[in-house]
């Protein structure tokens, strides 16, 4: 595995986007992501439907990197020194429980001074589902492994590629939506062994619902990316089993650990900033068994969301084809779901993790964890005033469910940046009243969305 460093040249820019067709909504064709096909049709009134929000309906043109310049990469080689003007206003607006808050915030808005604001960055917490952006960065290092000169090849695998989920799809709560070609209707459902999607599918569940058992699949293929090598491209269902079966569990253990860290490690995040024990099915960690504990810090996140933003994770292309997949079109919860997000591009992933001792209070609810309740956020937002940040936050706030205050949370950093009125005025915002009724259904909704201590 390896990372490149990419150079910007303005005519790569410009071919790769002529290159692809419309997306992250329009992009059923270049990824074969049914559920972009569904969305698509909605929004062009073929199927009837809730439409996207705002800020979900963004076009490839429109989605590019940040961070592409010489100046701003100097700029970011490490994290800059803490702005004493943007410090204060983040420490003023934290909750009361500030200390089992933990926040990082860097303001990477085009045309504007870098500045980093932090909280308890540097502490460590349980990732839950925010881990699984490592299991991400683990595959397309892999596919750049198998085409190191081919970025098209890379896709045409992804797209084109199709597996079962099997034992490692197993056991998860959380359902994914299933349209096929030709329906009026979208369903979602459960995860079974027997599914089979392409492996941008795979990806796009882990992604855009959190789903487990497919974070475990794409860990496991790429962790067959990097067994197999050239083999991978042929391999089969019966070649796969005896890998697994005849490997010993060690061994298996060592590899799913290196496939996902070692690219961690090349942009330099520590192992203790950040690091994956086990996967995300308690039928994927039978057959690969735990490793080492996991651990994320926002210092960590807000690293990976930089090396993103550079181009700096494989190569540019590499870099914003994951950035497209963390765009949000689907139903967004916790910190996502703030009113003051809905008009604003939002690449974004959330995990939760808590546990509930009985014995010391029998009425422990979901997401009121007595021993740890762990709910977590990233995102890159990009508003419509051209106001760009990259924020991070963990907390661990027991018998008490966070999720509003998240919510309420998101709201308030994202007015530290003042709107720039001469942009803003061009846009059309969506009644506030409506705004709050989503926010509600959003946390009357969030018990499909769990995660309990056998997640991760």
């Amino acid at each position: 595995m390896k990372l490149k460093i990419f150079i910007p040249l303005t005519t790569l820019f410009f071919c790769f986007v002529v290159e692809l067709a419309a997306y992250p909504i329009d992009g059923y064709l270049s990824t074969g992501i049914r559920r972009l096909l569904f969305l698509q049709q909605v929004e062009n009134d073929s199927i009837k439907g809730k439409k996207a929000i705002n800020g979900a309906t963004k076009t490839i043109e429109e989605i590019d990197l940040h961070l592409k310049t010489v100046a701003q990469w100097k700029a970011v080689e490490t994290l800059p020194a803490v702005d004493p003007v943007l410090q204060k206003k983040l420490e003023n607006i934290l909750p009361n429980l500030h200390d089992s808050y933990s926040l990082a915030l860097l303001d990477i808005t085009p045309n504007q001074p870098i500045r980093y604001a932090a909280h308890k960055a540097d502490r460590g917490y349980q990732p839950g589902s925010v881990g699984k952006l490592a299991v991400l960065t683990a595959i397309f290092c892999e596919l750049e492994n198998l085409f190191p000169d081919s970025f098209e090849k890379r896709t045409e695998l992804l797209k084109n590629r199709k597996v079962a989920g099997g034992d490692f799809a197993v056991y998860d709560h959380h359902t994914v939506p299933i349209y096929e070609k030709g329906s009026t209707k979208r369903v979602k459902r459960k995860v079974t062994k027997s599914d089979v999607f392409n492996l941008y599918e795979w990806i796009d569940h882990m992604l855009s619902v959190s789903n487990n058992g497919a974070a475990s699949v794409v860990w496991r293929e790429a962790l067959l990316m990097r067994a197999f090598g050239q083999d991978y491209l042929t391999l089969s269902e019966e070649k796969i089993a005896a890998y697994f079966k005849d490997t010993p569990k060690k061994e298996l253990a060592s590899m799913a650990n290196a496939v996902v860290h070692e690219p961690l490690r090349s942009i330099g995040i520590t192992e203790e900033e950040w690091r994956l024990g086990k996967m995300f099915t308690s039928g994927a960690s039978a057959i690969v068994p735990p490793l080492g504990g996991s651990i994320g810090t926002p210092e960590a996140f807000i690293k990976w969301m930089v090396a993103l933003e550079k181009g700096a994770i494989t190569d540019y292309q590499t870099s914003l084809e994951m950035k497209r997949l963390l765009y949000m079109t689907d139903r967004r919860i916790r910190y996502g779901a703030a009113a003051d997000l809905k008009n604003s591009g939002l690449y974004f992933k959330s995990g939760s993790l808590y546990k509930c001792d009985k014995a010391k209070n029998p009425a422990c609810a979901s997401y009121e964890g007595n021993v740890y309740n762990y709910m977590n956020s990233v995102a890159i937002v990009e508003r419509p005033d051209s106001t760009v940040y990259l924020v991070a936050l963990m907390s661990n706030v027991l018998n008490r469910n966070s999720s509003w205050d998240h919510l309420q949370l998101a709201s308030k950093v994202d007015q530290l940046f003042p709107p720039n009125e001469a942009i803003l005025a061009q846009v059309t915002t969506r009644d506030s009243i409506a705004s709050m009724l989503d926010a509600i259904e959003m946390i009357e909704d969030e018990e499909e969305d769990k995660e309990t201590e056998e997640d991760n």
